[in-house]
């Protein structure tokens, strides 16, 4: 513990910093690129945007708590579960933020030019993937962040990282409600025999 603690209190600081820097960098080259946002928010007032400033929300609360925690002694204001603060559960979920951090990657790039983060309105050429993880799952991308999610509370077991595991799963199992809605739409019989053929999450 004298050795698990601090490495995990500071990885995940330096984690969530990283993270935001990777998604801010990326979002901004490929709007250069290509001309146009491949972050959606959706109309304001919609499910959609709503799911979104949550989301914001709840992640400028885990980094600002995960940096400040390097500084600072806060635990106390977080409800640590004492029960659960360990070294084998922590090391457990830097190994699962790790894991999901890589797999998110990865989905990512096989998505490749058909990526977006939200639903994008615009009438382009993007195909319906169906295949590699796509094949196994309808939400691979989603089901790998709640993975993630788990594991920020497996590293810092308390009340805070409880409700942002909650709010997190609520948000992303509802939008995922909506972005099938859209691709129903988008791509008409080919999405419902993919929807029958394949399962939401496992």
């Amino acid at each position: 513990m004298e050795f698990t603690e601090p490495l995990v209190r500071h990885f995940l600081g330096i984690f969530f910093l990283m993270i935001g820097l990777q998604f801010a960098g990326r979002s901004l080259g490929l709007f250069q690129r290509m001309g146009f946002s491949y972050i959606n928010y959706g109309e304001r007032g919609s499910a959609p945007w709503w799911h979104r400033h949550i989301f914001n929300v709840f992640r400028a609360l885990i980094l600002t708590v995960c940096v400040a925690r390097i500084f600072a002694d806060i635990d106390g204001w977080l409800g640590v579960f004492g029960w659960l603060y360990h070294w084998p559960v922590l090391l457990a979920g830097m190994l699962l933020l790790l894991a999901s951090f890589t797999v998110v990657n990865y989905l990512q790039a096989y998505m490749h030019e058909d990526w977006r983060s939200g639903i994008d309105p615009r009438k382009d050429q993007r195909k319906l993937l169906t295949d590699g993880p796509f094949a196994r799952s309808r939400n691979p991308l989603f089901l790998t962040v709640m993975a993630g999610q788990l594991g920020f509370f497996l590293a810092l077991p308390s009340v805070f990282s409880l409700v942002c595991l909650v709010a997190g799963v609520l948000v992303i199992t509802r939008q995922a409600g909506e972005e099938e809605k859209a691709l129903a739409v988008k791509f008409g019989e080919d999405y419902e025999r993919y929807r029958v053929r394949v399962p939401r999450w496992f």
